[in-house]
């Protein structure tokens, strides 16, 4: 391979897929993600269906951008994270990591409003959602000495999700805050325990 020729052929990916998602969020917003099939999206973006399997293995993800990277680059994130960075710190910059790539396109509002209103790509980001945190939970109880199982890795993770899954609800409803304030002050909310005064032992006592 010529120098420069692997740089080129992961642009022409790059673009690809963008092109992909691109086409796919426009047919969405345009007939609803139900009525929309996977020939309409790759005659849109210019290429075959077999190409468009090459990226997405159904119409769902290519709504959503879906990008098997996010979770490689999270993943590896996770392993090379400084040592004196908290578990919490590594996944507010995983979650910016991936709103930067999902902002780049200027969609970020419009395909998270159309996801909130549509039960079958909810349900898609869901199960996605799912097998990324059993993943990222793995390699985080790794990084943290604690054996499968442990509650704390797997809470770190579930809750920086959800975190992202409220604010692309609050921000649907407020759309003049910006995502990114929303998601610092969810995780900020994270870091101080969201409630301090949490305490079902005392509840217990009193009506013993």
């Amino acid at each position: 391979m010529r120098h420069g020729e692997g740089g080129l052929r992961e642009r022409k990916k790059l673009q690809t897929r963008a092109a992909l998602a691109d086409a796919a969020l426009r047919l969405a917003l345009e007939k609803g993600p139900d009525q929309v099939t996977v020939e309409e999206i790759a005659e849109a973006a210019d290429v075959s269906v077999r190409t468009f399997f090459n990226y997405f293995p159904h119409k769902e993800y290519a709504i959503l951008a879906r990008n098997p990277e996010h979770l490689e680059r999270a993943l590896e994130r996770m392993r090379t994270a400084p040592a004196e960075e908290s578990p919490l710190t590594t996944m507010w910059f995983i979650v910016n990591d991936v709103l930067r790539d999902l902002e780049s396109d200027g969609q970020l509002s419009r395909r998270g409003e159309l996801i909130m209103s549509s039960p079958s790509l909810l349900y898609q980001l869901m199960l996605s959602s799912l097998d990324d945190e059993r993943q990222l939970t793995a390699a985080l109880a790794e990084r943290m000495g604690e054996p499968a199982g442990s509650v704390r890795p797997a809470l770190i993770v579930s809750t920086a999700g959800a975190a992202c899954r409220v604010v692309m609800e609050l921000h649907k409803s407020a759309p003049d805050r910006p995502i990114r304030d929303l998601l610092d002050e969810a995780f900020h909310l994270l870091a101080q325990g969201i409630d301090a005064a949490f305490g079902p032992d005392h509840q217990k006592k009193g009506t013993s």
